[in-house]
């Protein structure tokens, strides 16, 4: 469930916010999680810490609203190994601060980085699919109006002849996995992304052979080695070819090129909850 849907029910809601760690811990400071008395959105990192945060709440939802602090030691006592202590702040959120969370969410997606898939076949589509969960901003081109039809909720869609001024007009930092049906434009677009110089991923879909001959039609027009290239993408997944593995192994080396390049880095609330500034990422 989304936070959005949670903040919009009538029932009384708490929030559980990571405000303190020592030591290893499941999650980071300003992690949080929504509880009402039937349903949960998010995660403080699951485990018996969570069981214990969670039946707090809601013993503070069936009483009379409050906050309250919580210490947990992570070893023998909660039957977790981390090892280290995790402070907790337990809160109601009344309907002030239920609106004020919302203008933070959304202020906090628009703020996250975008993805631009090129191409909506197969590939492309799983993808969309693979990433719409994740703390991204994704957009799916192509020239096929009909293949966009198809594209999962929650990802935008251009449909142009011209691909590549999408890749002019995109964010800076941003993301660009390139896997059209067409070499020519591939290339076209690829060439446009490299040119840029300030994208976080540039990602073409493709063999050593294929990257061979990008680098050679680079040196022919008297142009730089596209160093910030990646291809073939997801060759983690080892030779494996399905659309669907070749995604999930994709959309992992953009989460990590997001982070190197400094746009993943969570900015945390410093134990603030609602009322302070952070959630640069809807966790």
């Amino acid at each position: 469930m989304s936070f959005e849907r949670l903040i919009g029910e009538a029932a009384p809601l708490a929030m559980i916010e990571v405000s303190r760690v020592e030591g290893s811990a499941p999650r980071e400071p300003g992690a949080f999680m929504l509880v009402t008395m039937t349903r949960s959105a998010g995660t403080i990192g699951g485990g018996r810490l969570e069981w214990e945060a969670v039946a707090a709440a809601r013993e503070m939802l069936a009483g009379e609203p409050k906050t309250s602090v919580l210490t947990f030691p992570l070893g023998p006592e909660l039957g977790q190994c981390c090892g280290g202590r995790v402070t907790l702040t337990v809160r109601h959120l009344d309907t002030a601060e239920r609106a004020a969370l919302l203008v933070r969410l959304e202020g906090a997606r628009a703020a996250q980085p975008a993805v631009l898939i090129f191409g909506a076949g197969h590939t492309g589509m799983a993808l969309a699919r693979a990433l719409v969960p994740l703390p991204v901003a994704v957009t799916l081109v192509d020239t096929r109006e009909a293949l966009l039809a198809s594209a999962p909720a929650g990802v935008a869609t251009i449909l142009t002849a011209l691909p590549e001024s999408v890749v002019r007009g995109a964010p800076a930092r941003s993301g660009f996995a390139i896997m059209t049906h067409d070499h020519a434009m591939d290339f076209l677009i690829a060439h446009e992304a490299v040119d840029r110089g300030d994208a976080a991923y540039i990602g073409l879909i493709g063999s050593a052979s294929k990257r061979a001959r990008f680098e050679g039609e680079r040196a022919r027009r008297g142009l730089g080695r596209a160093r910030a290239l990646t291809c073939p993408v997801g060759a983690a997944g080892l030779g494996d070819k399905r659309p669907a593995v070749i995604a999930v192994h994709t959309a992992a080396e953009i989460m990590a090129a997001f982070r190197m390049a400094g746009v993943a880095r969570p900015e945390a609330p410093a134990g603030g909850g609602v009322r302070q500034k952070g959630l640069a990422w809807i966790r």
